[in-house]
């Protein structure tokens, strides 16, 4: 009898591990209301129908103990990524109830002051969305996806080119390009029309900046508007011009070397004098703080017939120019080094603090799936690089027939090999940092031009000691 009991005993123990352990690799779940943002057609007029972005709640199940990811995300083309980004990863999380995004929307000045000292600290986001280049300083700090992705091949097969540049040529899988740029400039043909003033690239492929600063100059005398020619005020936007010039940044051996580049002194001449004699506004350039004019908003206001800029602000000249005026994208001005701009974008990627990486790996599994990565193409008009989307096009959608050429422009752009060589350069971002500020004092007329180049010469030295 005490026998039988004995092995009742132990089978009633046995059947207690076996539940405790079913309940430990099936964890209770709860239902949430969750609201996502859908978009749906809705009748507008008699047999007209227009597309319109509603909230609705919807009934998820989801483990009681979630997992949270965090991004740190710089806007592209601020107003027009950002939401484009967000109904993704509800999409996401509506596939993956296990796991909350959480995306910060930060400026620039969180990537260059705040994120370097949490990730020195081991802190800081599970993901970011880096420029290039400068994010390729934190390189130290990211994740190699390639063991948790779920087809590295594809990775490889896709968006390998690109990965190869933000890996440093190595094997290491750490993000994708989620969009690429390239600098160059608008002109709005109406002024010009309105003006008598032939448009300069109508009748030539090899437009110089003085000859574009001239005609714009007889436009802005003739329509009566502020300005001939409009800049954005950025050490980036600054060097193709100059490269155009025959600046080459660097020495025989690769380091930054501005003192005696002709090419970089020539351009930076030229701003100074495009803003003495009222070419340019200074106000762009050297504003105050918090007061300085935005250059993209002088163009889309009808101020300027020529702003200087780039591939990004297609989507926001849609949107806030429309068909006011007929606006379009012609080829970069030339001299001695070429007809460059100047390529970038950003790169999303993983770090390697994060406690989730398996989850970090399905979330960009599937930002860069050719759905979702097609989807944020064709919706942002920003460029994407996938061999995948390559091959079958993106839809890319523009609402004017000014947007899909601008587009077309943009993807046939040429970029020299000394652009190149800067934007992959170790110093890249440090160069585009150093410039601008010195730019803005010899602008200001603070420090003669030479000063201000020694100046920015021995500021990018120091941040590389």
């Amino acid at each position: 009898m005490k026998r039988i009991l004995y092995f009742v005993l132990l089978a009633s123990l046995a059947l207690f591990v076996v539940a405790c352990e079913q309940q430990e690799v099936e964890p209770e779940t709860i239902e949430v209301i969750k609201e996502v943002e859908v978009t749906k057609l809705v009748e507008v007029e008699k047999e007209v129908e227009k597309e319109v972005v509603v909230t609705k709640e919807v009934i998820v199940e989801v483990p009681q103990e979630l997992v949270t990811l965090r991004i740190l995300y710089h806007a592209a083309s601020p107003g027009v990524d950002e939401p484009v980004l967000s109904e993704l990863i509800d999409q996401f999380e509506l596939d993956n109830p296990d796991i909350d995004v959480i995306v910060d929307y930060v400026g620039r000045e969180v990537l260059d002051q705040s994120l370097p000292l949490q990730l020195e600290s081991g802190e800081g986001p599970d993901m970011a969305r880096l420029l290039i280049p400068s994010g390729f300083a934190f390189r130290e700090f990211f994740l190699d996806l390639r063991p948790y992705v779920a087809d590295s091949a594809y990775w490889d097969e896709n968006l390998g080119v690109p990965n190869k540049f933000f890996s440093g040529g190595t094997d290491a899988l750490y993000g994708y390009n989620i969009d690429t740029t390239i600098t160059g400039p608008y002109i709005n043909r109406t002024l010009w029309e309105q003006a008598g003033v032939p448009v300069p690239s109508d009748s030539s492929d090899q437009v110089t900046w003085e000859e574009w600063a001239e005609a714009a100059t007889q436009v802005k005398e003739a329509v009566g508007i502020p300005h001939a020619l409009v800049m954005d005020p950025s050490g980036h936007r600054f060097a193709g011009p100059a490269i155009s010039k025959g600046a080459n940044y660097f020495d025989d051996e690769g380091y930054p070397a501005l003192v005696g580049d002709e090419g970089f002194k020539d351009m930076l001449t030229l701003l100074v004098d495009w803003h003495e004699t009222g070419v340019m506004p200074l106000d762009i350039w050297s504003g105050a703080e918090g007061q300085s004019l935005d250059a993209a908003g002088e163009f889309i206001n009808g101020n300027s017939p020529f702003y200087m800029s780039g591939s990004w602000q297609v989507s926001r000249f849609e949107q806030e120019i429309g068909d006011a005026f007929d606006w379009e994208v012609v080829p970069n001005p030339c001299g001695d080094g070429g007809c460059t701009g100047m390529p970038g974008g950003g790169f999303m990627v993983a770090f390697a603090h994060t406690e989730h990486p398996e989850e970090v790996a399905r979330l960009m599994d599937f930002l860069v799936s050719v759905e979702a990565y097609g989807e944020w193409a064709g919706r942002t008009l920003l460029i994407p690089q996938h061999a995948g989307l390559a091959e079958i096009g993106v839809e890319f959608q523009t609402t004017t027939e000014n947007g899909a050429e601008a587009l077309n422009v943009w993807l046939a752009s040429e970029v020299s090999p000394v652009a190149q060589n800067l934007v992959s350069s170790p110093y890249g971002g440090t160069i585009f940092g150093k410039t601008k500020p010195r730019i803005v004092q010899a602008v200001a007329g603070e420090l003669t031009i030479d000063e201000a180049i020694e100046r920015m010469q021995q500021d990018i030295e120091d941040a590389h000691q």
